[in-house]
């Protein structure tokens, strides 16, 4: 398993929550950013997307009493 998915499954709900919530806002100050030229990696929209899909994955598996992994 990977590392960084490692840390996320460690976390409880709450945590990932409030993480999910932070990764919105900095999403959205990439966009911003993005509109006003500001940006210096573009590869930022797409980590921190795949960082919320993540942590939302592992919410729903945590509701459907789904263990992840292999």
């Amino acid at each position: 398993m990977n590392r960084h998915l490692r840390e996320i499954h460690e976390l409880d709900s709450e945590s990932l929550k409030k993480q999910v919530n932070d990764l919105r806002k900095d999403l959205f100050m990439l966009r911003y950013k993005a509109v006003t030229d500001q940006l210096e990696r573009n590869t930022d929209f797409r980590n921190t997307r795949r960082k919320i899909a993540r942590i939302l994955t592992v919410l729903r598996e945590r509701e459907l009493g789904v263990r992840g992994g292999k």
